[in-house]
């Protein structure tokens, strides 16, 4: 797989197995996917979110779960150390009320990347938290009750402060909040958001990643090539991840970001 001077297309920077309780395979079932697909380098990014978030079931990992992880993960970078370099990191779901507990948490581990997300939203007259990445139909009608806009107005600034905030390496999926919303736009003041938050992750030495899962919902990854246009004139670095969550997905649709992403940097 042909590599481009933006991103390393050896390199699968987001995966999650069933430790996430919502994906399937186990660790070592994607290391031999990802070997089998001849890359070099990948890292489980599995979830954290903060104590407290309101749903109706768990997609993310607790404290002795993540000591389990690194247990296992461990075991297999010493087994597979001559074939792929494994790395064990974290998505952290930020929240503006408990970010001072993600923090603790997150520095009690050494992490080999740390993904910043945003995935729960919490809503007064909801029932539970917003997911905002769900395509379930409850969260979809949930997102619609309470308004798009509205919703990408606090996406975007959540983003912001949580760039802001923790010790991220990577911004995980800009824009993939509310991508089963049918007919979403973003209105000029979310582009100056994204604008923001570009300019954040670029003040803090962070990468962007493009995500490409969103080629299988939308046809174009996450963020998409607008924002990433945005990113490369910034000079932010660019990261690939599949956000497999199956082992067959592991480095899935790489082969379409050279055609992508060549175009981009000539443009820049």
């Amino acid at each position: 797989m042909p590599n481009t001077p933006l991103i390393d297309l050896s390199f699968d920077g987001h995966m999650h197995t069933r430790w996430c309780h919502h994906a399937t395979g186990t660790m070592e079932e994607y290391v031999l996917s990802a070997i089998d697909k001849g890359l070099s380098h990948i890292v489980f990014l599995e979830h954290m979110e903060a104590t407290g978030v309101n749903y109706f079931e768990t997609t993310w990992l607790t404290d002795q779960d993540f000591d389990d992880y690194f247990a296992e993960g461990q075991k297999l970078q010493d087994k597979y150390s001559n074939q792929l370099s494994i790395g064990l990191g974290v998505e952290v779901g930020y929240s503006v009320t408990q970010h001072q507990e993600l923090q603790d948490r997150l520095s009690r581990r050494c992490w080999d990347q740390i993904g910043i997300s945003y995935h729960f939203m919490p809503v007064p007259d909801q029932a539970f938290d917003l997911n905002l990445v769900s395509r379930q139909e409850r969260n979809v009608r949930a997102i619609a009750e309470t308004g798009c806009e509205k919703v990408l107005d606090n996406y975007f600034n959540t983003l912001i402060e949580a760039v802001s905030i923790l010790p991220g390496t990577v911004l995980c999926h800009l824009d993939a909040a509310l991508r089963f919303q049918p007919e979403l736009q973003f209105t000029q003041g979310h582009w100056q958001q994204i604008e923001e938050l570009l300019d954040t992750v670029k003040a803090k030495n962070m990468a962007l990643e493009i995500n490409t899962s969103g080629f299988a919902i939308r046809g174009t990854p996450f963020p998409a090539p607008a924002i990433i246009q945005m990113a490369i004139t910034r000079g932010i670095p660019l990261v690939a991840g599949s956000d497999a969550h199956r082992p067959e997905d592991v480095g899935r649709y790489f082969h379409r970001l050279p055609e992508l992403l060549e175009p981009l940097s000539i443009v820049n």
